[in-house]
C-alpha cells in the first residue's frame, strides 16, 4: 500500500535530490515509512488498521534486500530523506512514501516520473488516501479488495497505468 499525497508542483526554490537507494538509509526509510502511515493515513484508517499496516517492527534485511532488487529512488531535501519508491523489474510499484511533513509538495511526482520511466504497463496497490494521486496520473482502478495483516482488513486498490 502507499501514503502519497504529494500532488502539486514542488516549492519555488526548493532544493531536492532524487538519489539511488544505499543501504544505509534502509533505516531512516522504514522510520518514515511508519510515521507517514500513522499520520498521513489516519484520515482513511482506523488506528487498529494503522498498527498492522505500519508495525514499527520491519525487518531492516528484508526490507534491504527488496530495495536493492528493485529500481529504489530516495528523495533528499537539506540532508533530510523527504521521500522514497520503488519499482521491480515487472513494472510493479512496490513503495512510494513521502514525509508527513513534506506532503504535497510534489515530491511523489517527481519519484514517480523517474520510476515510471521505460515500462509499457505499471501496477501498484493504491491506499485509500494514495487513490486520488494515481488516479490523477492516469491510472485506473482494475479491483478493490481488502488485505488481511494479523487479523485486521484494510482497503486497497489495485491500479494499472
Amino acid at each position: 500500500m502507499d501514503a502519497v499525497s504529494g500532488q502539486s508542483n514542488l516549492t519555488e526554490g526548493t532544493e531536492m535530490l532524487i538519489r539511488e537507494y544505499t543501504t544505509s538509509d534502509c533505516e531512516r526509510l522504514a522510520e518514515l515509512f511508519y510515521e507517514t502511515v500513522h499520520s498521513v493515513n489516519a484520515k482513511d484508517y482506523t488506528k487498529e488498521q494503522l498498527d498492522v499496516w505500519g508495525t514499527g517492527d520491519v525487518d531492516l534485511s528484508v526490507w534491504d534486500k527488496s530495495f536493492l532488487e528493485h529500481k529504489t529512488l530516495v528523495a533528499v531535501e537539506k540532508d533530510v530523506i523527504v521521500g522514497f519508491g520503488d519499482i521491480d523489474n515487472t513494472g510493479y510499484l512496490d513503495r512510494l512514501y513521502v514525509h508527513k511533513d513534506y506532503q504535497r509538495q510534489g515530491i511523489a511526482t517527481v519519484l514517480c516520473d523517474k520510476l515510471e520511466c521505460g515500462f509499457d504497463k505499471i501496477t501498484t496497490h493504491a491506499s485509500i488516501t494514495a487513490k486520488p494521486f494515481f488516479e490523477s496520473r492516469g491510472y485506473e482502478v482494475i479491483k478493490e479488495q481488502q488485505v488481511e495483516r494479523r487479523g485486521i482488513f484494510l482497503t486497497n486498490y489495485v491500479m494499472e497505468k
